[in-house]
């Protein structure tokens, strides 16, 4: 029976098909503020989370809105990138997720015939490839190399991967509010983080899919698969791109129930699940099938998935 609850998978493909557990290298400690560059502090404070927009999705429990108090924290201003993970993994060993289950999903497009060719794709997603061997430094698959794309976030990380990354940072994943807050950028209840307008004045503010999905990117706003980290303006606390470019991971695990009434003081989620809450949309969110690159959007995935639209940015307590 279908869980009515469960996140539609619309956006992501869940991977499923994680070995057993097994032993992983341990990240190595860093010595304090190794990784502070890019981190913005926020003085937390009272805001309204969630949406009733008309252009949401009830399901997705965008709503209601509601009253949620934070604790001063930080966050990274910018997705981690090919570089940042690189350099984890070459001071770990730490392999991800993808390479260790042998495959991740890829765009269709984005691969030559020959990897198309056969490569099983999900019924109700038949834009995304099962591609043995792509991985965060292969990310079309066996072939591909990252080439210019080291200020480009990373993809293809799980959840477990982005985790672990964090903890070698000495860092954290931000809980699923304080990333709303953080997107939000100071302007309360708006559509997106500079306003209720996607293109204003006919200004690309996002890396999303531009065109007919999923047969025809125009790129019209510069690219056609992920942007540097740094692209477009940032919002108003100096984030960039928390609409499109890259899903990214969050703390909590997935749930619709979201109490209304008194402030909610720095909630975290419920303490247990099966997937992982994902925020801001990705270069392939388009508003005829997929329209959550809106602020107040959300969907999840299973802690263990990957694909080439995934990633994350750290937090941590102030």
């Amino acid at each position: 029976m279908t869980d009515p609850t469960a996140p539609a998978r619309c956006c992501v493909p869940s991977g499923g098909g994680a070995p057993a557990a097994v032993a992983l290298p341990l990240p190595s400690p860093r010595r304090p503020g190794a990784e502070d560059d890019g981190m913005v502090s926020l003085p937390g404070g009272e805001f309204l989370m969630g949406t009733d927009d008309a252009e949401g999705f009830p399901g997705d429990g965008e709503g209601p809105v509601r009253p949620v108090r934070l604790d001063p924290f930080r966050i990274g201003s910018r997705a981690v990138t090919n570089d940042r993970f690189a350099a984890f993994v070459a001071d770990t060993g730490y392999r991800t997720d993808a390479e260790r289950i042998g495959w991740s999903y890829v765009f269709a497009s984005f691969l030559p015939a020959a990897l198309r060719r056969g490569a099983p794709r999900p019924e109700r997603t038949p834009w995304w490839c099962g591609v043995p061997g792509a991985a965060w430094d292969r990310p079309e698959g066996p072939g591909s190399e990252l080439g210019e794309r080291g200020d480009h976030p990373v993809v293809h990380v799980s959840w477990n991967d982005a985790a672990a990354y964090a903890s070698w940072a000495g860092k954290r994943l931000p809980t699923e509010a304080e990333w709303e807050y953080a997107a939000r950028g100071g302007v309360e209840q708006a559509r997106y983080p500079w306003g209720d307008e996607l293109d204003p004045a006919g200004e690309y503010r996002c890396n999303i899919w531009r065109g007919t999905f999923p047969a025809r990117n125009t790129a019209a706003d510069g690219f056609r698969g992920t942007a540097p980290v740094d692209a477009f303006e940032p919002n108003g606390f100096g984030l960039y791109n928390v609409s499109g470019n890259v899903w990214e991971w969050c703390a909590d695990w997935w749930t619709t129930d979201h109490p209304a009434g008194r402030p909610l003081v720095n909630p975290a989620g419920p303490a247990a699940g099966t997937d992982k809450v994902i925020r801001g949309g990705s270069h392939m969110c388009h508003k005829s099938y997929c329209n959550r690159y809106r602020v107040a959007a959300r969907t999840a995935n299973s802690p263990d998935s990957s694909s080439g639209h995934a990633g994350f940015r750290l937090a941590a307590d102030a």
